[in-house]
């Protein structure tokens, strides 16, 4: 057993522990950051997610840092890869061309920059990242958290304190294990006067998950050996799907009225022409190019024989059971991972394509992008976990479009950041189908990220103080940067002023001081005149 210290603990290296990592960095604090898998960067990097952002994105509405990775990723392109010279010229450069966002890349590349960006810190000795390591205990003292316990793959376990401790992980893991209160799941209309929450609280009514995966289509057959469950999956239909859960008819989510999708892989398409703005369409019609990762005519001929697209589609969303506080979460995800498989063979030997025939066996598994021994995501993508009960919670009356309408968004006196996104919840272990809602540019209130009762723990990622409905738009890979952003920096300024990260909020002149911090670090707090959708 080893013990370490330092003023900071991050517990979770996913968006929200970089960013928070490097916000108390930048603050002359050394930080332990711990993470479960091998790659930095959570949604982005080992569950393989290509960015969701809003469609002002290359102009406003992210923080400098936030803004510093995604230019970090095309200069990454335009150093290493083979780009054709009118790709390189491209400032917005999408290296993937995906519908889904302005910047699909492939994940070891943002592993690559995320890696860069801390890289000074490690050198210098203030950061210190135990990978792979994830908690399994933790030590408190009334209202404070004194230490986590946290254990290697190898089974090593290494025992860390700090001043302050950040909840950075997926699902919200340090909240039991400290004793701090939370809620996961449905929360009731009675509670929070949500139009889109049900009568009666449903606290394992959570989110699908989904275990992502990354394809090419080559010559030759590339089927893998049929899963073991296939079978079940194949003739899995749920009751709002509009058919079988393998197949190209899925529910529409802003409809929920019944879709054909559309699958053409390597379509001789113009990755310079692809305009990827949720505001005119989700995207989703053509499922190779929604969330394409590498557009192969970006690159020198010859340089990528296919391109490259990431399958995060409707039929591989897992919602037989949750994964957070089930006794059996293992079984569930090795069964999501099952799924994929599935759908992956399923794509490779049944699927109708646009020529009458069935099957496309040129689709290969492309395990070395997403660096895992088994082909598939390292990480599952989990979209919804625990939740702190907060100094304030965050609502969907207080963005949702069709309530607040030209009023816009609630505006937070203690706003530490902004974020857009449509609420945009996944079918559900309940058997709720979507929910798809249109949101107003909104905030993030620092209060969202202060437990009610225990003193020294702050969330930093999708463990703040948002409800099931608002957790859909609160999750989204710049809004999980900006809440651990304004977490790493929010105990930097304690530890600095000696205060409480409640007393900060409580007292003006400490919070406008601590406001005027996030401002010169390229924090932005306050929308400009813009309407949501």
């Amino acid at each position: 057993m080893t013990d370490v210290h330092a003023d900071v603990l991050i517990v979770g290296g996913g968006l929200g522990g970089v960013a928070a990592a490097l916000a108390a960095l930048r603050a002359g604090r050394s930080v332990v950051l711990s993470e479960e898998f091998d790659w930095l960067g959570g949604q982005l990097t080992s569950q393989a997610v290509p960015p969701d952002e809003h469609s002002w994105v290359e102009r406003f509405g992210v923080t400098a840092s936030y803004r510093a990775l995604r230019d970090g990723i095309r200069d990454y392109y335009r150093r290493y890869y083979p780009l054709t010279a009118r790709s390189r010229a491209a400032r917005e450069l999408n290296p993937g061309a995906g519908h889904v966002s302005r910047l699909c890349a492939e994940p070891r590349v943002a592993v690559a920059v995320i890696d860069a960006m801390l890289a000074p810190y490690r050198g210098s000795g203030r950061l210190t990242v135990l990978q792979p390591y994830r908690p399994t205990g933790a030590d408190t003292d009334g209202d404070r958290v004194t230490a986590v316990e946290l254990t290697g793959r190898d089974g090593t376990t290494v025992t860390a304190s700090a001043r302050y401790v950040l909840d950075a992980t997926e699902t919200g893991e340090l909240l039991p294990l400290t004793g701090t209160e939370y809620v996961t799941g449905f929360e009731s209309r009675d509670d929070t006067g949500e139009p889109s929450a049900p009568a009666t609280a449903q606290p394992d009514n959570m989110q699908a998950v989904s275990v992502c995966f990354a394809v090419d289509c080559v010559d030759g057959d590339h089927t893998i050996d049929r899963p073991v469950n296939y079978g079940f999956w194949r003739a899995y239909r749920p009751d709002f799907w509009g058919g079988p859960l393998l197949g190209w008819r899925t529910p529409n989510p802003r409809t929920l009225q019944t879709s054909v999708r559309s699958f053409t892989p390597n379509p001789d398409d113009d990755p310079l022409a692809v305009v990827a703005d949720q505001r005119v369409s989700p995207g989703d019609g053509d499922l190779w190019t929604f969330r394409r990762i590498a557009a192969r005519r970006h690159f020198v001929p010859g340089a990528y024989a296919s391109d490259i697209t990431l399958v995060n589609w409707p039929m591989i969303d897992y919602f037989e059971s949750p994964v957070v506080d089930v006794p059996d979460a293992a079984k569930h995800l090795d069964a999501a991972r099952d799924l994929s498989r599935s759908v992956l063979y399923w794509l490779q030997t049944e699927a109708p394509r646009p020529d009458g025939g069935t099957g496309f066996p040129g689709l290969r598994l492309r395990g070395d992008v997403t660096g895992s021994a088994d082909g598939l995501a390292q990480a599952p993508y989990i979209r919804e976990g625990r939740r702190i009960r907060a100094e304030y919670t965050i609502v969907e009356q207080d963005l949702s479009l069709a309530v607040r309408g030209a009023r816009g968004a609630v505006s937070y006196p203690d706003s530490v950041g902004v974020g857009m996104y449509r609420i945009d919840l996944h079918p559900s272990t309940g058997g709720d189908n979507y929910l798809d809602v249109a949101s107003c540019p909104f905030e993030i209130p620092l209060g969202a990220l202060l437990p009610r009762r225990v003193e020294n723990l702050l969330a930093a990622g999708k463990s703040l103080g948002a409800t099931h409905v608002t957790n859909g738009c609160y999750r989204l890979h710049p809004v999980e940067w900006n809440v651990g952003e304004a977490a790493g920096a929010l105990a930097a300024f304690c530890l600095e002023r000696n205060v409480a990260p409640r007393a900060v909020r409580a007292n003006p002149a400490l919070l406008a001081e601590f406001q005027a911090r996030l401002d010169a670090d390229g924090v932005e707090r306050r929308w400009p005149d813009v309407v949501g959708y």
